[in-house]
């Protein structure tokens, strides 16, 4: 059963269907730590800590992108910049953090059509 955060438990099974058999990541202290030192350093609100691990996660176990339709928290150029500085500046690089239709490349501004 999902829990409701309310989101529509319908799409929420559409994105579980998506990821069916994707690896997990698997939460690590190293993880752990980074999430709570960018709370710290204030790169990610408090209460984004989800968000500031599944960053951490992403960091932590060197993926390329993590796709999210989080535009508050994760997509957002602004955290980004401070986020990418700092990871830098401790010798971790950050992956690309976009949404799916970023990554795609698809643009609803297309005006060729």
């Amino acid at each position: 059963m999902l829990a409701d955060c309310g989101g529509s438990t319908e799409a929420a099974v559409k994105r579980l269907d998506a990821i069916n058999g994707f690896t997990l990541l698997s939460t690590t202290d190293s993880a752990i730590d980074l999430a709570r030192h960018l709370i710290l350093k204030s790169i990610v609100p408090r209460k984004a800590s989800e968000d500031a691990l599944h960053i951490a996660l992403a960091t932590i176990h060197g993926m390329d992108y993590l796709l999210t339709w989080n535009c508050r928290h994760i997509a957002n150029l602004e955290i980004q910049r401070n986020m990418a500085h700092h990871l830098e500046s401790i010798g971790l690089l950050m992956p690309i953090m976009c949404t799916p239709e970023e990554l795609l490349g698809e643009n609803d501004d297309d005006t060729t059509g």
